[in-house]
Order: C-alpha cells, then structure tokens, then sequence
C-alpha cells in the first residue's frame, strides 16, 4: 500500500504547480507574431478639429 503524503508535502506540490502554470500562462500572453519588416509608428491621432464655433458669440461688423 502506498505510504501517505504529508499535508505540507501535497500543499508545496500545490504551490509548485500553480507557480509553473502562472508562469505558463505569462509566456502565452506574451508570446505573439512579431511586427512586420514595413512596420511603422503607431498611426499618429487625427488633428484637432479646425472649424469655427458655432455655438459661441456671435459678431457683427459694422
């Protein structure tokens, strides 16, 4: 018959496994395609808007 583990035994196996499959996961996350070779900066963000406001005063030239 086998002979019982200990409880702090099975808890540091316990441990162990998680640590490994966290680090597992890490590594997935992270692993991806690399950029291509005409990779550029990430596109820039689109200008301000230029137009006049139409809600503000309004002036009359006289």
């Amino acid at each position: 018959m086998p002979e019982r583990t200990r409880t702090a035994e099975r808890y540091a196996r316990a441990l162990a496994a998680a640590v490994a499959a966290v680090g597992c996961l890490l590594l997935a996350a992270n692993a991806g395609p690399a950029a291509p070779d005409g990779a550029s900066a990430p596109a820039s963000p689109p200008a301000a808007d230029t137009a006049p406001d139409l809600d503000g005063p309004a002036t009359v030239d006289g």
